[in-house]
């Protein structure tokens, strides 16, 4: 692929982002199949680390892996009235296969709780059948009007978790506990803050009770709901005839959660922690935590170099970049756009000193340690670079988080923020969880993100709009 310049942040944000995903050699649009991409190699094997700190964390939780079909008969998705209306205008319709039309149309899987309640009405018939908890790695479908690599794409992956429980208090834990885990790894992996709140009524899942989320902030202002985690109640068990009997021999309907991560996480990462020279990436989700760049002019400098090079690497498990017919500097700029960590110097000076350089990708600054140290201190920078990201984006998320009392300062602070000049911030304020409340907001293109969880600000008030008492206030923000 050929490299060129990266737009800056600050010039176009969404350009900017585009030149990351691409001369990060994350992916590429996937032009002859509308809306789509394709995932490179550097791009999945970010999708995959992810998959694992995920997966690990689900079957720790007893939650066990299962597959259902791409194709849902689009009977299943009328029975649950607010969820079809909710993703009429998204659905893809096989109408024709094996040279035929279909009896009834097939819809390509824009989520699962149809099929999958359908199943449940099978395998469900005692409390003793509960809790079945159950998670699904697969693509989905959306056909979306506006596209952007890893955030909208009409294909992308994800995995959706699916229970069934005997209570809703079983079934509201287990939402609030995804939620939790969600937040963990988006904060401890990805080094990314959340906010952890509900969606409002406007903004919830269709079909469910509550919806919960989890909120990022990217470096332009703007929100990204990075994670949702649904409480479905009983109404996919009612319309799907889940029904269990309870330990005192009554029937009753289950009640379910849904929740799902995606590929969207990737480009949350990307707008997060990089920056104008390329992609930035946390070392617990990098392909490649250090990569080794020999120096040398002579043969006789470059036999001592890459012995002692061969014997480095391997101890400290990374790759030896030897390409022939590339500068050392051509090399730098390589990985600096892939967001390796850690890029390795070792020249026939420092072989004679004793010593090896390390340069940190996310601050540039280099530091000379003794071979002896090598390991230690190449493990000790990755661990401090995981934490200053977080702490940098952490910092930008307190920094652009401010209270307003008023629809008028809420709507000055917004006015101008657009995805490409950046300027976005989270507004803490009172509004009732109203949809006509949030249809004033959305005159100024903004949205309610959630209802945070904890009380992270001064409590209760009155609403902005309508003048009633509210609990606690919102995060009102523009968003992807």
């Amino acid at each position: 692929m050929a490299e060129s310049k990266i737009t800056p942040r600050a010039q176009d944000f969404a350009a900017w982002y585009q030149d990351v995903v691409m001369q990060g050699d994350m992916a590429e649009p996937a032009e002859i199949v509308k809306g789509c991409m394709v995932i490179k190699a550097n791009g999945y094997a970010v999708w995959e680390a992810l998959q694992r700190e995920f997966d690990d964390r689900f079957k720790a939780t007893g939650h066990q892996n299962v597959y259902f079909p791409l194709l849902i008969p689009q009977s299943f998705l009328k029975k649950e009235a607010e969820h079809v209306e909710g993703f009429s205008p998204e659905l893809a319709v096989v109408t024709i296969a094996g040279g035929k039309e279909l009896e009834e149309p097939y819809v390509i899987r824009p989520t699962s709780e149809t099929i999958i309640g359908h199943f449940f009405s099978r395998w469900i018939q005692s409390w003793r059948d509960l809790p079945l908890m159950l998670n699904q790695w697969a693509n989905i479908i959306r056909w979306e009007l506006r596209t952007r690599m890893f955030l909208r794409t009409t294909e992308f992956l994800w995995q959706e978790g699916h229970t069934a429980h005997s209570s809703h208090e079983e079934a509201l834990d287990e939402a609030l506990r995804i939620l939790d885990i969600y937040a963990e790894v988006a904060e401890d992996v990805m080094a990314m803050p959340v906010i952890k709140g509900a969606k409002t009524l406007s903004e919830k899942f269709a079909g469910a009770l509550r919806s919960y989320a989890i909120e990022a902030m990217m470096q332009n202002g703007l929100a990204l709901q990075a994670g949702t985690s649904h409480d479905l109640g009983q109404n996919f068990g009612r319309a799907f005839e889940v029904q269990f009997q309870t330990k005192e021999g009554k029937l009753d309907y289950v009640w379910q959660t849904s929740w799902g991560v995606s590929t969207r996480l990737i480009g949350g990462l990307i707008m997060t922690h990089s920056d104008d020279k390329g992609l930035v990436l946390p070392p617990k989700v990098a392909p490649m935590k250090g990569v080794l760049v020999p120096i040398y002019r002579k043969d006789e400098e470059r036999t001592a170099v890459m012995e002692t090079a061969r014997k480095l690497a391997q101890d400290l498990g990374i790759k030896i970049d030897d390409r022939e017919g590339q500068t050392p500097g051509s090399k730098f700029f390589h990985w600096e756009r892939r967001g390796v960590p850690v890029v390795i110097e070792l020249g026939p000076r420092d072989v004679a000193a004793g010593n090896v350089v390390l340069k940190r990708r996310d601050t540039g600054t280099k530091h000379t340690v003794s071979l002896a140290e090598a390991r230690h201190e190449f493990e000790k920078m990755l661990d401090q670079i995981q934490r200053d990201l977080y702490s940098t984006a952490k910092k930008r998320l307190n920094e652009n988080s401010v209270q307003a009392n008023s629809l008028a300062e809420v709507e000055k602070i917004l006015r101008d923020v657009t995805a490409e000049r950046g300027g976005g911030k989270f507004v803490f304020t009172h509004l009732k969880d109203d949809p006509a409340c949030e249809a004033r907001l959305k005159e100024f293109k903004a949205t309610v993100r959630c209802i945070p969880l904890a009380d992270e600000q001064d409590g209760a008030g009155t609403c902005i709009i309508t003048g009633e008492h509210v609990p606690k206030r919102v995060v009102i923000a523009k968003a992807y």
